[in-house]
């Protein structure tokens, strides 16, 4: 179907484009790939920290009176640490995809560099 009574783009030109996208997203998906896995290891570590704060807070109110009440610095790090984890799993879901992209691009690379190839063992039957 054509626009404004313009040719459709032949097989060749749709090929073009096709691989022109693929290699202009390629490097932005594998980029963000990489931020999203540096995010969720430093929210790992956050929730780490958060539950060992956590853990000395409780110790600290059991041993020993304090004039500070700490339950509700506990409750509050307990809602930090549940955020934490719900973005974990945000990120995860989000790198998740973010690999299927990238293999899917990877595989069509592949595919559109053995159609271009005359040595590949497709072209030489």
């Amino acid at each position: 179907m054509s626009v404004l009574g313009e040719k459709p783009l032949d097989h060749e030109n749709r090929d073009a484009i096709a691989r022109g996208l693929v290699d202009l997203l390629k490097p932005a998906v594998d980029e963000i790939d990489e931020r999203v896995k540096c995010v969720r290891e430093s929210q790992v570590e956050l929730r780490q920290k958060i539950d060992s704060l956590c853990e000395d807070l409780k110790k600290i109110s059991e041993n020993d009176p304090v004039p500070i009440e700490l339950e509700p610095y506990v409750k509050k790090l307990n809602s930090s640490r549940r955020r934490v984890m719900l973005v974990n799993s945000i990120l995860q879901n989000v790198q998740d995809r973010l690999t299927k992209l990238h293999n899917n691009i990877s595989k069509e690379t592949a595919r559109r560099k053995t159609m271009l190839d005359p040595s590949s063992p497709s072209h030489q039957k």
